[in-house]
């Protein structure tokens, strides 16, 4: 590195890497296709242990045929990256922040993080990313001040992480990006910790977080893919149970093997579906399934909507599975508070931490989600909250005019009673004459 380099920085520090550093077990490591086979130990770490009763791995395409799984990523990360971002001001004495609005960052965390990621899109991806395979990463570019310009996601395969042991500090390599195309884009780089955005699921041991998909969903994401696969089976071949053909004669080996390939080209499929079949020669049918009644199908993969919902903190109403009522309350309002403070929160407070430590490095600014137009509630409730707060005519104001017209997104007023606290000095509603009830005229 030249001077001028060691002066005024590069667009992400270098990382010097021991060359003794190994990184830990549970890393992704570079592993020949031909190697990955199912009972080794590279088909145990990608898809986790060996499943039992050899239902199907979970892998994050696979779970995503699951309508459950799919249903609650789209939920969590659709009502976050809907969400925006604000940047405060802290005063660290008294603990009293006050908005930013002029920051080149909100451009980054709200409008546009680089140039293939729209921060919608990103923040999608990177809740997505954490829910199915336990961690979202994405690098922070800088510029030769250092300053963070933009984010750049990165799927969780692509990332090697470990601790240096001189330092202590975590090193993360990241993977060249193979598009499906076959273009190879970017080569392997090196980072140090502040310079990745690292953001792990629950159960973070140091270096990854868990996995719903090998941990909690193991088993039940499983049966849930071998439900619809049954059910696409059974379907598929017109509804048409198992059965068993019996006969008194003695059949010989080329006989069988000929009714087979019969049965086969004119029963089977949906388009063969209803075609009677003719027996003759003592041929005798008995089905061997049971129904699909008796097996209880359809109870089971309700069940696992139950057992998916659970996993990811999620009430089934809000996957559409509306056969239980949620104790969450009984209106919109009170369902979508719940929702924010027991299933988006712990999401929100694990970025918006990371952010803060990585981006700014200091106490005296922070980063929130905005969630108010999810906990809102409807127009009548919300205009008579904020008429409250506002004042009515000599009652004190909790809010000015003007904070009120903003939580509606309506322009500010510009006379100096609309930036004021104190008293409503509005005009008292003229008080009823509580005299005689009858008439002017008939009195007189």
């Amino acid at each position: 590195m030249s001077w001028i380099t060691d002066i005024l920085g590069t667009s992400a520090p270098a990382v010097r890497v021991p060359e003794d550093f190994e990184p830990p077990k549970n890393a992704t490591q570079m592993v020949p296709l031909t190697e990955i086979v199912r009972g080794s130990q590279s088909w145990s770490d990608m898809f986790g242990p060996a499943m039992a009763g050899g239902l199907p791995a979970l892998t994050e395409y696979s779970a995503a045929t699951v309508t459950a799984i799919y249903a609650c990523w789209s939920l969590i990360a659709g009502a976050i990256q809907t969400l925006p971002i604000n940047m405060m001001n802290v005063d660290i004495p008294t603990g009293e922040r006050e908005r930013i609005f002029d920051d080149p960052l909100l451009w980054v965390l709200n409008e546009e993080m680089s140039e293939r990621w729209p921060a919608p899109i990103g923040w999608e991806y990177l809740v997505k990313s954490i829910m199915a395979e336990g961690d979202a990463f994405a690098i922070i570019r800088r510029d030769r001040m250092f300053k963070p310009i933009a984010l750049e996601p990165v799927h969780p395969l692509r990332v090697m992480n470990g601790i240096v042991p001189q330092t202590g500090r975590m090193v993360y390599r990241i993977a060249p990006e193979y598009l499906a195309n076959g273009q190879v884009i970017g080569s392997a780089r090196d980072f140090d910790q502040d310079d990745i955005i690292h953001i792990p699921g629950f159960g973070f041991d140091g270096l990854r977080g868990m996995t719903p998909l090998r941990y909690s969903l193991r088993n039940a994401g499983g049966v849930a893919i071998a439900a619809q696969e049954y059910a696409a089976r059974f379907f598929t071949n017109g509804a048409r149970p198992d059965y068993a053909l019996s006969t008194d004669q003695n059949l010989g080996e080329p006989r069988i093997k000929e009714l087979q390939g019969l049965i086969d080209e004119r029963h089977r499929s949906t388009e063969n579906a209803h075609r009677p079949m003719l027996l003759h020669s003592g041929l005798k049918l008995t089905s061997l399934q049971i129904s699909a009644n008796d097996m209880q199908l359809l109870g089971q993969r309700q069940f696992q909507i139950e057992e998916i919902a659970r996993a990811y903190g999620v009430p089934p109403f809000m996957i559409g599975h509306n056969e239980k009522t949620t104790s969450w309350g009984s209106g919109v309002e009170a369902m979508s508070i719940g929702f924010v403070r027991y299933t988006l929160r712990p999401y929100l407070n694990k970025i918006e931490r990371e952010l803060d430590r990585k981006l700014f490095r200091t106490r005296s600014r922070v980063t929130v989600f905005d969630t108010s137009d999810l906990e809102q509630a409807d127009t009548k409730n919300l205009y008579e909250s904020l008429r409250v707060g506002v004042g009515r005519a000599g009652e004190p104001r909790i809010l000015t005019p003007n904070e009120a017209r903003a939580k509606l997104r309506m322009p500010r007023k510009t006379d100096a009673d609309s930036d004021k606290l104190g008293v409503n000095a509005g005009a008292a509603p003229a008080a009823k004459d509580q005299g005689s009830t009858e008439p002017k005229d008939a009195a007189a």
